[in-house]
């Protein structure tokens, strides 16, 4: 067992080679850390003591902007890299953890399953932006809670970013979904909105980043993120099947002749709006937004608007490319009805064993996020399949997964767990085909016809 002066050195010296420690104050943060492993008690240190070590090993906030600044000014690319990697070594990304996260792609989507955070359930938490009790942050993703032990955050680090002529700041998940992924969010605590201003903001992003992507979850429960009452973005360094998917119509209007506009080859409703040039884009896309909020057709099942609220939004997302910005307008719905509660145009009642929770921003874009619990269970149902067993009652909510598994395990004669990821890719595919507003893509192009363009 070592000594605590030892492993507080120990600490210090990993600081000066990963954390950018000066010397000048290594003796003052090694005493501090010091101080910290005295009040634990048990050599294995949890969490919380974990993250108060790595809160005193890390620069000041003011150092990490600093640094940052400087770098950017070399490239995005280069500013991103070195915060993304100083998040990862100072411990507030969970690279480890992430990396243990089963992950496969089916089906023309990437499937992950994600064993560190529980299933998020209640869209009611999520239109009160996810609010805390105590403190004096107003939600969990307020600038506010970086340094703040109390939930966790002694490790989080933030950096200025100016978009639209606002001032936001980019910090990393600590849980990622996905390559690098992180959120832009605004300083001001103001409630997410979808406007004109948006969509430049996002190519602003992609300008100063051209590597990540940049997203905007829609602005309603159920079909919108885990924080709607703090204004951010997502996005990172990962490409997601849906920004890589082909047109199947391609669409001009008179009025942009330097705009490409496509009816995306993919599951959900989504037009891709291509340009070189940003006003094209911004009043393209506000075209869309603007008619799509406003959008009624009952026999579709679509309703705008009844006594519950608005239904209608979107959730555009960009990359920028050798064709210009590419912004994919994705159309959503969360009007609910007597035979799906949960959501029209969610994840019908089939697949809920599966995923219940919101098909956001991140899922429409085709990587779908499932709950941890799976892990266990689908490896017990690949075990009744292997052993040619009949579904026992407590999996009954599973049959659908199970017959269909089965049914590919033995007609196609590969092993039972191939079986089983060919199965949760077609799931998936089929939710987001459940979240597709226009389940024909002719309905598609009739709205955008009547917005004035010509196939």
């Amino acid at each position: 067992m070592k000594d605590i002066l030892t492993r507080a050195e120990e600490y210090t010296e990993y600081a000066k080679e990963y954390l950018e420690l000066d010397r000048y104050n290594a003796n003052y943060v090694k005493n501090q850390v010091l101080e910290i492993l005295q009040r634990c008690e048990s050599e294995d240190l949890s969490e919380e003591e974990i993250d108060e070590i790595f809160g005193v090993l890390s620069l000041m906030p003011s150092e990490i902007n600093a640094k940052f600044q400087i770098l950017l000014k070399v490239s995005g690319k280069a500013a991103m890299d070195w915060f993304y990697s100083y998040c990862v070594h100072n411990e507030y990304v969970k690279k480890a953890k992430l990396d243990k996260n089963p992950r496969f792609e089916s089906n023309g989507l990437i499937v992950t399953i994600n064993k560190a955070k529980p299933e998020f359930r209640d869209p009611k938490k999520a239109k009160a932006g996810n609010s805390v009790e105590g403190g004096f942050a107003k939600c969990v993703i307020c600038r506010e809670n970086e340094g703040y032990g109390a939930r966790n955050k002694r490790t989080l680090r933030t950096v200025d970013l100016n978009l639209g002529g606002q001032r936001w700041f980019w910090q990393y998940s600590p849980y990622g979904y996905f390559n690098e992924h992180g959120i832009a969010v605004n300083c001001e605590h103001t409630p997410m909105h979808i406007d004109e201003g948006t969509f430049t903001r996002l190519m602003d992003f992609v300008d100063i980043f051209p590597h990540y992507f940049i997203g905007c979850n829609a602005v309603l429960p159920r079909i919108g993120g885990s924080v709607l009452a703090h204004d951010h973005y997502q996005g990172g360094g990962e490409i997601l099947p849906m920004h890589k998917a082909k047109a199947a119509y391609t669409l001009k209007h008179k009025s942009y002749p330097n705009a490409i506009i496509e009816v995306v080859e993919w599951q959900g409703t989504v037009v891709r709006v291509i340009s070189k040039e940003r006003k094209d884009i911004v009043e393209l896309c506000e075209k869309i937004r603007s008619a799509w909020v406003s959008y009624n057709n009952p026999e579709l099942g679509i309703i705008n608007e009844d006594s519950e609220g608005i239904h209608n939004s979107i959730s555009p997302t960009v990359v920028k490319t050798e064709r210009g910005y590419e912004m994919s307008v994705i159309l959503r719905s969360n009007v609910t009805s007597e035979k799906y509660p949960e959501g029209v145009f969610h994840a019908h009642p089939e697949f809920h064993v599966i995923k219940k929770e919101s098909i956001g921003l991140i899922e429409a874009q085709g990587l779908f996020i499932l709950p941890g619990r799976l892990e266990g269970e689908l490896s017990e149902i690949e075990k009744i399949i292997e052993e040619n067993r009949q579904l026992p009652p407590e999996y009954a909510a599973f049959k659908l997964v199970y017959d269909e598994t089965k049914a590919i395990y033995e007609s196609e004669k590969i092993d039972v767990h191939g079986a089983m990821k060919k199965e949760l890719g077609s799931i998936c595919s089929r939710i987001l085909e459940n979240t597709a507003v226009f389940k024909d893509r002719q309905q598609t192009i009739k709205f955008m016809t009547d917005l004035g363009c010509e196939l």
